[in-house]
């Protein structure tokens, strides 16, 4: 039994910036069971409620539930400058009464960020107003769930005039939901970036993908919203959350002595992953060497590498996500260059042993390589099936494996690869 909650809430009048109620009927014309990939699911509608303390007990309410529970949110987020932290604008909110009336992110990540890894989804499409756009942008961790969360969107920055912009992200995702494809959630991710930039170009849209980025400080515990009227003491930094970012989240410090973390074996003939297939994402302020400018950014694959190596995994996938965010917002979700970073990435989650994850992400640059045109028998297309496909005979967790399967044998039965016998092995373990 899964749960799905859709919450589509922005303030009334001039303030809004997206017209998120808009996406709730193709939301809701998902069958509910496809959106969180069960036979059986409830639904929770949350269309511009007013309250943020009603919001956070239906979300926890739908947290505490032991299925699959997968979030959909359509709104803007806006600072509280006294906390320097996001909020989601509900349908009261106004840039006054914002604390009393906005439903802070951090509540999210406290009442989802503790369920077991693998169990939740939150898709999101949302406007950004100028300072949580400038964060967000130099600080992707800004909006970290927790380890458990997989978080998939975009956000764009809300327009300062004219209409509201619209989720198109969100549509298609549903669109993508509704049509029957059996896409991964980093697959579906890809291509409703993609149709939704093809829809409505929005400027520079910053796309939302799982990282194990810790947040910068403590997140404060979801409380009762300060009585309208009052204004709240000040509260510490330390329990109030992280200052005012202007730098990219601080990385993990390692350990003094990581403990080995085990690999799993890639069958020698699958060819190594992690070498780049394409250069690194140029610079585009970097001019050409010798004109006196600054020198142009070096290759990171070997320092991404070498923290993977040593065991600093949180630092390598932090810095590989940078990366991705930069190849997405240059060249967009549907190119080679996003491609990549979503290999590198799934490379590095094999290195960290989480084949669950490395899988995931191996289906969905196969899934983009065939987007892009790629013949099902280009060695690319052929090398990205086969490490989904040996990945997934790693996971240890049945139910993962399990809700992972389907989408590898539709892949395999479009990608047959090179090596007789792969499909059906494949359908003779789902069996």
């Amino acid at each position: 039994m899964g749960t799905a909650v859709l919450l589509a809430a922005a303030p009334a009048g001039r303030g809004r910036a997206m017209d998120a109620a808009s996406v709730l009927p193709v939301l809701a014309a998902v069958p509910p069971g496809v959106l969180t990939g069960t036979t059986a699911a409830t639904v929770v509608e949350l269309a511009d409620p007013l309250d943020p303390q009603t919001v956070l007990t239906r979300l926890r309410a739908a947290a505490a539930s032991p299925g699959p529970l997968v979030v959909c949110l359509a709104g803007q987020l806006h600072l509280d400058r006294r906390q320097q932290l996001p909020h989601l604008a509900l349908a009261r909110t106004t840039p006054a009464t914002l604390r009393y009336t906005a439903l802070p992110w951090h509540w999210l990540a406290a009442e989802l960020g503790v369920r077991q890894p693998g169990t939740t989804t939150v898709v999101a499409d949302l406007a950004a107003d100028p300072e949580v756009w400038r964060r967000l942008t130099a600080a992707p961790g800004l909006l970290y769930l927790g380890p458990g969360p997989l978080l998939h969107g975009r956000v764009v920055p809300a327009p300062r005039k004219g209409e509201p912009t619209t989720p198109e992200y969100l549509r298609a995702w549903a669109e993508l939901r509704r049509s029957g494809a059996r896409l991964t959630p980093a697959a579906a991710h890809v291509e409703a970036a993609a149709r939704a930039v093809t829809v409505a170009p929005a400027p520079e849209p910053f796309f939302l993908t799982p990282t194990p980025v810790p947040p910068p400080a403590t997140m404060p515990a979801p409380g009762p919203v300060p009585a309208t009227g009052r204004a709240p003491a000040p509260v510490p930094a330390s329990a109030s959350g992280p200052a005012p970012v202007a730098a990219p989240a601080p990385r993990p410090a390692p350990a003094p002595a990581p403990r080995p973390v085990p690999v799993p074996a890639i069958p020698p003939t699958i060819p190594p992953a992690f070498t780049p297939a394409t250069p690194p994402p140029p610079s585009s302020s970097s001019p050409p060497a010798g004109t006196g400018g600054p020198v142009p950014v070096p290759d990171p694959h070997p320092a991404i590498l070498a923290a993977a190596m040593a065991g600093r995994h949180g630092e390598a996938a932090a810095v590989a996500a940078a990366w991705e965010h930069e190849a997405l917002r240059r060249h967009g979700p549907r190119s080679m260059e996003a491609v990549h970073w979503t290999e590198v990435r799934a490379d590095l989650a094999r290195l960290a042993g989480e084949p669950a994850r490395s899988c995931e992400l191996w289906l969905a640059a196969a899934e983009a390589r065939l987007g892009l045109l790629q013949r099902p028998d280009d060695p690319d297309v052929e090398g990205a099936v086969d490490r989904a496909h040996h990945q997934w005979e790693q996971i240890g967790d049945p139910e993962r494996a399990r809700a992972l399967g389907p989408v590898m044998v539709a892949l395999r039965r479009r990608v047959p690869g090179s090596r007789p016998g792969a499909l059906a092995a494949l359908t003779r373990r789902m069996g």
